[in-house]
């Protein structure tokens, strides 16, 4: 069999487009939320119910799909969760009404959340230390170009004329013909995707395809310590919850990962009530997501260039987010300056280095974590981050409409019985409370991990 030269490229290029798909899926419904909603019947409120059920669901599968990558495999566990939220994007094509789509998106957290501990323990078994953060990074910003270019591809399957030139069609899914076939041939292409993966990917030790001199890389003594470390047995759920840095990163990123919520979900919206673009001008902001994707493998490169120089992983990786951290009290100025394009500027800047922060944190993980329970504690350490975008959804709605007077959901009543204090603090105060808290979110984190010890921990395997 011929080999493959580089094959853990090849692997973190399949990641990488995994991720692109994993991103089309998730912001299909926000791309045609205006035409979902009249042809459901949905009101404002009934769609920020939805995306809530979407990120619980995306909680309680990070805390057992990582869990799952650990017991079956990186392999088995991609196959699973990619099958299962691509079916699941397929089976919204389906919806009648609110709660059949709560229903399939709901899945589709199920399914989605799973590929992010896979992807990082493929990461573990394919790369040494000074790689892992770029990898991370590469694949991360797949993430970011899926949520670029959903729009251009769902919008215009959602317009085409079907019932003129394609009838046949229109005839078999009937009204909203346009956003059903979206949501069926974004779902399609990520079983497409699993053929490669099936075919390309083993553990490096197993693999029929990777040369002699690519597996003696990854074996080799002074850059993979873990893979000639003593076979251990997975950590118990006891040890997982019991270990600090499980609680020190999972704080952390419960802090800062609503940063990039935000600019996911409520910017676009920002830039049309406060900076008043129309549908048209808000392609604007694809400049977020580039800049996103920048941050993504600029991040990861640099630690990585740091540890070639000698440094320890974890230290690099704090080195690279403290001057993360010294970038974000310029977010205030996003809704300060006048001029929309310094504002943008601005924006993107500290989008950047959220994301820089984001794959550096994401590589601790994997510097300090046993390749055997590495899934389960990244699951763990990811579920502090849909907290805090549900947190952060929450907050935001109350700072920028006010009261409501629309009688509460289930939801509504939930988290605001949890969050009252703070929800009736910043009600109706705006989108400048928000950016200024952003300033304070990252330095705060880094010197939680700073002082919780994380570097510490870099020798506990």
């Amino acid at each position: 069999m011929k080999k493959i030269k580089g094959l853990r490229w090849w692997i973190v290029g399949l990641l990488f487009t995994a991720a692109v798909l994993n991103y089309i899926d998730r912001q299909t419904l926000s791309a045609l939320a205006p035409t979902i909603q009249k042809d459901l019947g949905m009101d404002d409120g009934d769609y920020a119910n939805i995306v809530n059920i979407f990120l619980i669901a995306y909680t309680i599968a990070y805390i057992i799909s990582g869990r799952i990558v650990d017991k079956i495999g990186t392999r088995s566990g991609t196959l699973l969760f990619v099958i299962w939220w691509s079916v699941s994007n397929m089976l919204t094509a389906a919806a009648r009404g609110m709660t059949s789509l709560g229903t399939y998106r709901f899945m589709l957290g199920l399914g989605e959340a799973g590929v992010w501990p896979a992807a990082s323990k493929a990461v573990s078994e394919w790369f040494p230390p000074k790689q892992r953060a770029f990898a991370i990074g590469l694949y991360t910003m797949g993430a970011t170009i899926g949520a670029t270019v959903a729009p251009y591809i769902v919008i215009p399957l959602a317009t085409y004329g079907y019932s003129e030139h394609l009838p046949a069609i229109a005839n078999w899914l009937g009204q909203g013909t346009g956003w059903r076939l979206a949501f069926i041939l974004t779902g399609l292409v990520g079983l497409v995707w699993i053929i490669p993966w099936l075919i390309l990917y083993r553990t490096p030790q197993k693999s029929k395809l990777i040369t002699k001199e690519e597996l003696a890389f990854i074996e080799d003594d002074e850059n993979n310590e873990k893979k000639n470390a003593p076979v251990a047995a997975s950590w118990s759920w006891k040890q997982v919850l019991t270990y600090k840095g499980t609680w020190l990163l999972l704080l952390a990123r419960l802090l800062t990962d609503p940063v990039w919520y935000f600019f996911q979900f409520w910017f676009p919206k920002y830039l049309a009530s406060e900076r008043h673009l129309s549908q048209n001008e808000l392609k604007i902001t694809w400049i977020i997501y580039a800049a996103a994707g920048v941050g993504s493998l600029v991040g990861g490169w640099y630690s990585g260039r740091l540890i070639k120089q000698g440094k320890l992983p974890v230290q690099s990786r704090m080195y690279v987010m403290l001057a993360c951290a010294c970038v974000m009290p310029l977010a205030p100025m996003i809704s300060k300056v006048a001029n929309i394009d310094i504002s943008m500027a601005i924006s993107a800047a500290v989008v950047l280095v959220s994301l820089a922060w984001l794959i550096n944190i994401s590589s601790i993980i994997v510097d300090i974590v046993p390749s055997h329970s590495l899934g389960t504690v990244f699951s763990i350490v990811a579920a502090g981050s849909t907290i805090g975008g549900i947190i952060m959804n929450m907050i935001v709605a109350a700072m920028v409409a006010g009261v409501s007077t629309k009688t509460p959901g289930f939801l509504d009543r939930g988290f605001h019985a949890i969050l009252a204090p703070i929800l009736d603090f910043v009600q109706g105060k705006g989108y400048s409370m928000w950016f200024l808290i952003i300033a304070f979110l990252h330095p705060i984190g880094w010197l939680l991990l700073k002082f919780g010890g994380i570097t510490k921990l870099q020798t506990s395997k």
